[in-house]
């Protein structure tokens, strides 16, 4: 189906927008005219009796009037706006809003003074503070062993699992062990940490050395807090890989 700009002649379309409408309006004019005149001289011909001339006039009159409204109505100013072809890019490309990161204020750094799910908020404090572009609290339920996540400015996918524990319940092998099972194989993590208030077990400390995950304990938390040591990404482990942190096979070992 051709569109209205395809049915108006070339010459007309070559116009500027004013001269075209002053030459679609004379023609709509002449149009008009020439029809009345031909209902006129039909009725004439017929004897029909009817008062020709305030039948012209009203006619005339009507057309004028139809004729103002259309060079007047907004449509006729409306500007078109094309869609984008399928495949080509937008004009103004997307640009994502700024990541929010955590607060980092003294009471931010309180981790005696939280609560298991605040202890997750804190130590994002911590990575965001030691210069994370990207920081998230993720851990909750069906969180698959991470609790926060962070971007080092280096680049490096950070996955750190926190444990509030009290001083007297140490970390164990089971908790480094589900802990590996996921942290590089499902949270694609390139530094996995394990962040706790107390301490680990031996077999858990052992596990960790053998899959690379850094442990981080009560002291070498506050030493990170009072910028006493470096950030856990900052030393340098990297993990080997699944099958070294594989449970099952830490089991058999």
């Amino acid at each position: 189906m051709a569109t209205p700009e395809e049915e108006v002649p070339g010459s007309v379309r070559g116009m500027g927008s004013a001269a075209r409408d002053a030459v679609l309006a004379i023609g709509l004019l002449a149009i008009g005219i020439g029809g009345l005149a031909a209902f006129l001289k039909a009725a004439d011909a017929a004897g029909s009796g009817l008062p020709i001339a305030p039948i012209a006039a009203l006619g005339v009159s009507l057309l004028g009037v139809a004729l103002a409204k259309w060079s007047i109505a907004p449509n006729r100013r409306r500007v078109r706006v094309r869609a984008p072809r399928p495949g080509t890019e937008p004009t103004v490309p997307y640009e994502a809003p700024p990541a929010v990161l955590p607060e980092v204020g003294g009471e931010a750094l309180d981790h005696a003074a939280v609560d298991a799910d605040g202890f997750e908020h804190t130590v994002a404090a911590l990575c965001a503070r030691d210069g994370c572009t990207s920081v998230e609290v993720v851990g909750g339920a069906g969180d698959l062993g991470a609790d926060v996540l962070a971007t080092t400015a280096d680049g490096l996918r950070v996955v750190l699992q926190c444990k509030h524990y009290a001083v007297d319940n140490r970390v164990g092998s089971q908790d480094l062990q589900r802990f590996g099972g996921t942290c590089f194989a499902v949270h694609e993590a390139d530094i996995a940490v394990l962040v706790t208030t107390s301490t680990f077990t031996a077999p858990a400390a052992e596990y960790a050395a053998t899959c690379g995950i850094v442990c981080v304990d009560g002291d070498a938390l506050a030493a990170w807090t009072d910028q006493e040591a470096p950030a856990p990404w900052e030393t340098g482990a990297r993990g080997p890989g699944t099958d070294a942190c594989d449970p099952a096979r830490a089991a058999a070992s």
